[in-house]
């Protein structure tokens, strides 16, 4: 093919070839059962299943004075690394997934195999689970640390964690991750200032008063303080167990996949929802059905 007619995508796995097989080779090497149980925990971690109720969690702490910073450095880091990874950058490089591209490579589909073969149904760089889990680490990173507190250092700690799940299951490409990583950074970076801008207007403005804490005055008294940080724990952790889940069931055999088998067999998750019906009563990933329809990116 023409250098020229490549997609940025097709570019990039050229440019990156010899690093992403060498860091396959690492991961695909050390595969077990408990270590792919772990990558499935982690991964869960930047699921939309976890991020979007984050980002639900980041409203409600905009509504008490004592985590409105919080809540907002969340919000906007989870809308600014959504709109650049799925609306601007995974658009525009059109990267196939590697377990579609690489189905020649013997040890890496085995290694995908063997990982437990999970899928998603879009294109796949930049990282969007990497993204997601970095841009949330790296605010909170931000605010905690401006808070000086040690916690704030086991943020980041989580979002590499995520980043290096992604590519021990298999299904993104070690570049993919190292995007997901500086879109999810700058993202945080570019929240957290903006929350200052609002903060200050908050500050400012009778907007300041809103404080949801009175109306929870008496539990506060109460437990001196102690319920919220409880509280807010607890919302974490059910919207974790909410995205993990349904991680056990996910991949292997049973999964549905699309159903396009020109170039390669398409190994994406296919769609069943409404907005991707069935074509002549096969199912399609996302991809595949709006090339099908003649949809353009």
């Amino acid at each position: 093919m023409n250098p020229i007619l490549l997609t940025l995508g097709e570019s990039i796995d050229k440019a990156f070839y010899g690093f992403d097989m060498w860091v396959f080779h690492f991961f695909g090497s050390m595969q077990n059962t408990f270590l792919t149980y772990v990558a499935k925990f982690f991964t869960a971690l930047g699921d939309e299943a976890f991020v979007i109720p984050m980002a639900v969690l980041g409203v409600v702490l905009c509504l008490f004075k004592k985590t409105r910073k919080y809540g907002f450095a969340l919000i906007f880091a989870i809308a600014i690394g959504t709109i650049v990874t799925n609306v601007v950058v995974k658009p525009m490089a059109l990267r196939i997934r590697p377990y579609n591209t690489l189905q020649g490579n013997a040890d890496y589909f085995n290694w995908y195999l063997g990982a437990g073969s999970l899928s998603e149904s879009d294109y796949s760089f930049p990282s969007g689970h990497t993204t997601a889990a970095t841009e949330i680490a790296m605010a909170l990173f931000l605010c905690f640390m401006k808070d000086k507190k040690k916690i704030a250092w086991l943020f980041p700690c989580i979002a590499l964690c995520t980043a290096g799940s992604r590519i021990y299951l298999m299904v993104h490409y070690p570049s993919d991750i190292v995007g997901g990583l500086i879109v999810g950074t700058v993202a945080a970076v570019i929240a957290y200032f903006l929350m200052k801008l609002v903060m200050i207007v908050f500050d400012k403005t009778k907007l300041g008063n809103i404080d949801a804490a009175k109306l929870f005055k008496k539990i506060t008294e109460k437990t001196n303080g102690k319920a919220a940080p409880v509280v807010i724990c607890l919302a974490v952790l059910g919207i974790f167990l909410y995205s993990f889940i349904p991680s056990f069931t996910e991949g292997g055999e049973d999964a549905l996949r699309c159903a396009y088998n020109e170039e390669y067999d398409c190994y994406n998750e296919a769609r069943t929802d409404e907005k991707y019906p069935a074509i002549d009563g096969k199912n399609y990933c996302k991809i595949h059905w709006k090339q099908l329809n003649g949809i353009e990116e």
